[in-house]
């Protein structure tokens, strides 16, 4: 299924999210697609690479989205168990080659979502935080397309 396809596929019941390393573009999908759906489907984010902790801009400016990241932190595709899930979202190249690998070997549809990563952005602080706000808000508008 493509980007542009509308409402939740039938039959999906988990959904991951994917980048390089789970510290910024991920965890931001990940939270909004919680926050939009609650239980009804499960949703996780990783990452190719291990990570200590989520980038601070990352939690804040989902903190203003009302989703709290603060106490949870970065995972791997390792940690996750990714061959449970019915779709892996990439966010990233790096994420899309692992997940090609899995859906090899595994019942899972992957999606590819060009998404920006913010922390390319130099400049001041209020610069940098707008620049996670479009990707929050990019994400989201993606979210509310896929999956209603």
């Amino acid at each position: 299924m493509g980007e542009g396809d509308r409402g939740a596929a039938p039959g999906v019941r988990s959904v991951l999210f994917a980048c390089t390393m789970n510290r910024v573009r991920s965890p931001m999908a990940a939270g909004l697609l919680r926050r939009r759906l609650g239980a009804d489907v499960f949703v996780d984010s990783c990452g190719v690479q291990g990570s200590e902790a989520f980038d601070p801009f990352v939690v804040a400016v989902m903190a203003e989205a009302e989703v709290d990241l603060s106490t949870q932190r970065p995972k791997t595709f390792d940690d996750v168990g990714a061959d449970g899930f019915d779709l892996i979202v990439c966010l990233s190249p790096e994420a899309y080659a692992k997940a090609a690998k899995l859906s090899r070997s595994y019942a899972l549809d992957v999606e590819v979502w060009d998404t920006e990563d913010p922390t390319t952005v130099d400049g001041a602080r209020d610069q940098r935080l707008n620049a996670y706000r479009r990707v929050r808000d990019a994400l989201e508008r993606k979210i509310a397309s896929r999956f209603g």
